[in-house]
């Protein structure tokens, strides 16, 4: 069972297409709701254009460090592409609603302990640079059964609902085991994931180790050393005294010889073959534990992939094309139907209130990123302080011209 308490955040939870429908519903457009939903169509299509060339700018800066890339450069790669890259690729977070993952949350969510009741481990080392990104936090519970399920407790976690994961491996990065091989010096990953606790962050690196917590080691080792004591004094004692009286004669400690006949020598084996038999069980039992955690690990992780690499630039594209024309229409809209104009912190208050009134969403509304964009697209005029919208129609006629002049060559 979980229960889930949202907090604020810059992240509007609705697709721009049912916006569009909520403000439609509040019926206060008075008969111009199919100018509104021209003028949200055309200013959808002037972002999707500027979208358009910010996804291109980022393939052409991702091209030469990409893992999957299957295409040839025609000329040597251009040595500052990275650092545009890793530019690019904040600003579009940015526009997206992400925020970086600081280093005080990393660490802390190396301290706390997994909720996949396994301990991992990350050697940072490897990397020349670590970045993350999260969208939409969540304060979350979930009841967890303890004590093989004849107990149970409530955990209290933050959850993301997205986390963006940016690594590059050292140039000098060598794989320390045949299966690490797919991570390559010098080599750059980008991922996108889902529903990701804070404190399993770490499960998102590719060089995640699965270790033993002291309980799991407990419950190997206790039974071991049971098992341990009974073969030993059962099935090892004969071998035992044996073994015992051929040393002792070996190192001067009695002159009394001991023979070794076929039966004595059956007794040795069969000591040996049990000894053996143990430690082959003890070793089986260690690494099936550890086998269950990594399946654990990622049965996890496949659910909570959503992209790779180049895939992930497309995705943010399309959300942070999405969030910028919400944003907008927003503004515009609640402008729009104001009966008086209204100040930046007046239009703030009141779209953060409609969605928690109407629409029991909290949000963080970015008003002065939402204000810039329209003073920008010419949506609204600003006089003392108090901001007043342009009609629908003229807005229209404004988003219309500025779509034409686009396509005017530059001299």
């Amino acid at each position: 069972m979980m229960t889930d308490t949202r907090t604020r955040f810059r992240f509007i939870p609705f697709r721009r297409q049912d916006i569009i429908e909520m403000c439609l519903r509040d019926g206060e457009l008075g008969g111009f709701e199919a100018s509104f939903r021209q003028l949200a169509k055309m200013l959808a299509q002037l972002y999707h254009f500027e979208f358009h060339e910010i996804i291109e700018a980022l393939k052409d800066a991702y091209a030469d460090i990409d893992p999957d890339s299957d295409t040839r450069r025609p000329g040597p790669a251009v040595a500052a592409q990275e650092q545009s890259f890793v530019e690019l690729l904040d600003n579009l977070l940015i526009k997206a609603n992400y925020e970086r993952v600081s280093e005080e949350d990393l660490n802390r969510a190396l301290r706390e302990s997994s909720l996949f009741k396994i301990r991992l481990q990350v050697d940072f080392s490897d990397f020349s640079e670590v970045l993350l990104f999260a969208r939409g936090q969540s304060r979350r519970q979930e009841r967890l059964s303890i004590w093989f399920g004849l107990r149970s407790r409530t955990i209290e976690f933050i959850n993301y609902d997205r986390v963006v994961v940016y690594l590059k491996f050292r140039d000098d990065y060598e794989a320390p085991r045949r299966d690490m091989s797919h991570c390559r010096a010098g080599a750059t990953l980008l991922k996108l994931f889902r529903n990701v606790p804070r404190a399993d962050l770490e499960m998102l690196f590719p060089n995640t180790q699965v270790r033993m917590r002291l309980l799991d080691k407990l419950l190997i080792g206790v039974p071991a050393v049971v098992s341990g004591g009974i073969v030993l004094t059962t099935k090892l004692g004969a071998s035992l005294v044996l073994l015992g009286s051929l040393v002792g004669y070996w190192l001067g400690l009695h002159s009394q010889p001991t023979e070794l006949n076929q039966a004595r020598v059956m007794v040795l084996l069969a000591g040996a073959a049990a000894l053996v038999g143990y430690l082959w069980k003890q070793f089986n039992s260690f690494k099936n534990r550890k086998i269950r955690f990594m399946q654990a690990l990622t049965r996890n992780l496949y659910f909570k992939n959503l992209d790779n690499n180049s895939g992930v630039l497309y995705r943010l594209a399309d959300d942070a094309e999405e969030e910028e024309a919400k944003e907008a229409l927003l503004a515009y809209y609640f402008l729009l139907v104001s009966q008086v104009p209204l100040t930046d912190r007046e239009l703030d208050g009141r779209i953060e209130n409609w969605f928690e009134t109407r629409w029991d969403c909290s949000i963080d509304f970015e008003i002065a990123d939402a204000l810039l964009k329209l003073r920008a697209l010419g949506l609204v005029e600003e006089s003392g302080g108090k901001l007043t919208p342009v009609s629908i129609d003229e807005g229209i006629n404004i988003l219309d011209k500025r779509w034409d002049d686009i396509f005017i060559p530059e001299n």
